[in-house]
């Protein structure tokens, strides 16, 4: 490594860190990941049975 490198690499290694911050706060604000929309299920069959049963009656 030559002298320019060797006084780069600090800064090379603050940049660094600051663009993992920066992603990591988008990643944050901007999550498309949301559970909701994978694990919430309509009624269970309990709940369609006393349903059933009440529109007989």
């Amino acid at each position: 490594m030559n002298a320019m490198e060797l006084a780069l690499q600090p800064l090379r290694r603050r940049l660094a860190r600051l663009v993992a911050r920066c992603v990591a706060l988008l990643d944050g604000v901007v999550n498309p990941y949301r559970p909701e929309l994978y694990y919430m299920r309509g009624p269970g069959p309990k709940c369609r049975a006393r349903r059933q049963a009440l529109l007989r009656d």
